[in-house]
């Protein structure tokens, strides 16, 4: 099963990067993929939630889902899976950007977007269609730039939103005990 699922992956990586590939898209996927260096994206939005009174809830809610992705994926799932990146193994591949160190399972920058936009989705309802395109790009440049394999992005999504629902969850049940409804 586990080589079925690495010659569909393979595959699609070759076919991104001989029939998609081209000079406007590796300067996009760079800059789009820099946005999520380290979830900087996010973050950011997060701590700006934070700063207003009103959304300082969605603020510490989007914090907290990608503070559980960075624990269960980065720091659990890569280490006990230890997936090496499709660079590593495929040849012809020419990185767009500087080789990344952890392994390829789960993909940090899907999983801390997914975390987000799960919850700012949620509660910015009339932002839900932009935040998801913006995740989906983010997830989308790991594999055009050859950095991820197709199902490191699944994995990514799948753990960012169950994250997300986690961390939903948790205040929803938080404000339900306080009396508070939001």
């Amino acid at each position: 099963m586990l080589e079925i699922i690495q010659n569909i992956d393979e595959s699609i990586l070759f076919f991104i990067q001989n029939n998609i590939r081209n000079p406007i898209l590796d300067k996009l996927m760079v800059f789009i993929t820099t946005l999520g260096n380290a979830g900087a994206i996010w973050l950011l939005i997060s701590i700006l939630l934070m700063l207003n009174k009103r959304f300082r809830k969605i603020g510490f809610m989007a914090s907290m889902a990608y503070m559980l992705t960075a624990i269960l994926g980065e720091g659990v799932l890569k280490n006990v899976i230890q997936r090496g990146r499709p660079f590593e193994s495929m040849k012809g591949i020419e990185l767009l950007i500087s080789k990344p160190s952890s392994f390829s399972f789960p993909s940090g920058h899907t999983g801390f977007s997914f975390a987000a936009t799960g919850v700012l989705a949620k509660y910015f309802r009339k932002y839900r269609i932009p935040l998801f395109i913006l995740a989906s790009l983010m997830a989308f440049s790991r594999v055009y730039l050859c950095v991820h394999y197709p199902s490191d992005i699944i994995g990514g999504i799948i753990l960012g939103l169950i994250c997300s629902q986690i961390s939903i969850w948790v205040f929803d049940r938080e404000s339900e005990s306080a009396g508070i409804s939001m």
